[in-house]
């Protein structure tokens, strides 16, 4: 479980332009919305689903893709941080594959995902 648990959480610390090698991962219709960088990583938001991009190894030439689509979101949250010492804001997922956190430092405009989530599944 400890492996899951680490699929089922993301920190995003700041927006990055989309990546170009995302396009190959498209389907028809689907345009990419946002790109966030983690720690080492990148999330991508497009209309139809996130896509997160996990560097693996020493070099990080292996990249593991994960994909959720939109569709198999049943419930979200969203919290803004708020107040002198609680800067981070955050998103929850809840899913066909289970609970998914996602961590976003300040600076990221929650509301944006927010709507985003709201307008792919609405």
């Amino acid at each position: 479980m400890a492996e899951t648990a680490a699929i089922l959480s993301w920190t995003l610390v700041a927006e990055c332009p989309i990546p170009g090698d995302v396009n190959d991962l498209l389907v028809p219709g689907e345009m990419a919305i946002a790109a966030y960088k983690t720690f080492r990583d990148t999330a991508i938001f497009t209309n139809k689903r996130l896509i997160v991009r996990d560097a693996q190894g020493f070099s990080g030439k292996k990249v593991e893709i994960y994909s959720l689509p939109y569709s198999s979101i049943l419930m979200w949250s969203s919290e803004n941080g708020h107040g002198l010492l609680n800067f981070n804001s955050e998103i929850e997922l809840w899913t066909k594959a289970g609970h998914i956190k996602v961590n976003l430092s300040k600076g990221i405009d929650i509301r944006r995902l927010d709507k985003l989530i709201a307008e792919s599944l609405l």
